[in-house]
């Protein structure tokens, strides 16, 4: 029997990775900030949200202590080999089940709202696109605002639409001193996602398959692409111990 109670947007949480950087046995995801696990803010997030009862979280590294520490409150689903975060999303696929959009959040960003993923979400329906993004805009790479400095930047046209996401090693001094970056937060079109995510290629040094590539497609597709303000403190990511010391300051603000 169909079911007519399927959400629309499905909401994948990337959490498969070990944290190399964090210097801790522990998944990454599983970080405490402000008192409990990165995870766990995302998830009060989503169901806050109202746009999925049960996302699905992708495990990889200790997965079982993942799926222990939330229990029954998502839906879960496998990346046998960390190969990167297209090949993350594409695990989550069976997972996702017929939804019309699908929503990609990472487990490292504690505090991502409700209000902006509904945001993204309106966004991403109202323009008919077939993938929106998040952006961030910094003032500058100083103080703590420098864990973005490392980040890809937004390039655009004349006319302000998306062209291109430069990442930083590949950017010329020009494009680095763009404010606007990449936190690699996406609504996409589900049917289109699918469809173009198996095409991704690992052609990089680390030999893995990224998401963003697929904001390149887009372009190259000719598809419609556009994308919503963040606040950084909003997508700011914990990846170490630094990086999770400005988390716990901004929380405390």
């Amino acid at each position: 029997m169909h079911q007519t109670t399927a959400p629309k947007t499905r909401v994948v949480i990337l959490a498969a990775g070990k944290g190399t950087r964090m210097k801790a046995e522990r998944p990454k995801a599983l970080t405490p900030v402000a008192g409990k696990p990165i995870l766990q803010h995302l998830l009060d997030a989503v169901s806050a949200s109202g746009l999925d009862p049960r996302p699905v979280v992708v495990v990889g590294y200790k997965g079982e202590d993942v799926c222990a520490a939330m229990g029954t409150r998502c839906d879960y689903a496998v990346q046998t080999e960390q190969l990167g975060t297209g090949h993350a999303v594409a695990a989550a696929h069976d997972a996702a089940g017929d939804a019309a959009e699908i929503i990609v959040l990472y487990g490292d960003h504690p505090f991502i709202s409700a209000e902006t993923i509904r945001r993204l979400e309106a966004r991403h329906r109202e323009r008919g696109n077939v993938v929106t993004l998040m952006t961030a805009t910094v003032p500058d790479f100083d103080g703590w605002h420098g864990a973005f400095e490392r980040w890809g930047r937004i390039l655009r046209g004349p006319d302000g639409h998306v062209t291109g996401i430069r990442e930083y090693k590949d950017a010329t001094e020009e494009e680095r001193a763009i404010r606007e970056v990449n936190p690699s937060l996406f609504c996409f079109d589900a049917a289109w996602l699918w469809k173009n995510v198996a095409e991704l290629r690992n052609e990089n040094a680390q030999k893995e398959y990224y998401l963003v590539d697929l904001v390149a497609t887009a372009v190259e597709q000719g598809e419609k692409i556009s994308s919503i303000d963040v606040p950084p403190e909003e997508v700011i990511g914990v990846n170490t111990p630094d990086e999770l010391a400005v988390a716990e300051r901004l929380h405390a603000v």
